[in-house]
């Protein structure tokens, strides 16, 4: 077996396995194909079946796939990412890999389905500094994350596995009483990883140089008005299962 053929089959596997785990398959069928950015209508025609039977099945109208439809399903989903260079299937490669998580992770999930970036301001009572214009962006999970530890220990490797399955999520920085998202943001620009919106809980105001970096890079600023790190964690969880 080739190493193409190796990390196809593991992904595969890995996403087989998380949607038949998914309290709603069809939604987790959706948000992998989102994910991997490919249309119903392309896939359809990969697949040779109609663009309705692949809605029916993210709608839920159709009752949930059996393993042979899932691999058909998933199996194309990486066909067509490595027909376009792989980027997606190996970014997945090395996320999917079980990699202990650093002291200073509070919390990381992934949603069922994609939630609105206006939906995660809502649930914890957040302000918006910049980027106000992407908020009907997207975002497929959450990264809680201790500032103060972070800054300490995190090593660039240890930055990168806190981003989960997906880039395309929220960093949620708790603790940061005193950078207002300054360090935040610049660790992020240094990194070069864009988060889907970056959250600051515990600051009263945005740093001006962090409005202005993140309106660079295009990612939503937020300062969650929760006030505790409790509070912060049940409002994100809530968003789990709606």
């Amino acid at each position: 077996m080739s190493s193409i053929e190796v990390l196809r089959d593991y992904v595969a596997r890995k996403i087989i396995g998380d949607i038949v785990m998914s309290d709603s398959p069809g939604k987790a069928m959706k948000r992998w194909r989102e994910y991997f950015g490919i249309q119903q209508s392309k896939l359809a025609e990969q697949l040779e079946i109609s663009p309705s039977v692949i809605s029916d099945y993210e709608s839920g109208r159709r009752k949930s796939p059996g393993t042979y439809v899932l691999k058909r399903f998933v199996n194309a989903l990486i066909e067509a990412d490595l027909k376009s260079g792989g980027h997606v299937t190996r970014l997945l490669a090395k996320t999917l890999t079980p990699v202990p998580l650093p002291s200073s992770v509070i919390d990381m999930k992934e949603f069922s389905h994609p939630v609105k970036i206006s939906k995660l301001v809502d649930a914890i009572s957040g302000e918006v500094y910049s980027c106000k214009d992407s908020l009907d962006e997207h975002i497929y999970g959450y990264t809680i994350i201790d500032a103060l530890k972070a800054i300490k220990e995190l090593s660039g490797q240890d930055f990168y596995n806190i981003f989960g399955v997906t880039t395309q999520r929220a960093l949620v920085f708790t603790n940061a009483r005193q950078t207002g998202g300054r360090t935040l943001a610049v660790a992020i620009k240094v990194f070069n990883i864009k988060p889907g919106a970056l959250v600051v809980h515990g600051s009263s105001r945005a740093d001006d140089l962090a409005i202005e970096l993140t309106e660079l890079m295009g990612v939503p600023l937020v300062i969650s008005r929760l006030s505790s790190v409790a509070e912060l964690v049940n409002a994100l969880r809530k968003l789990l299962v709606t």
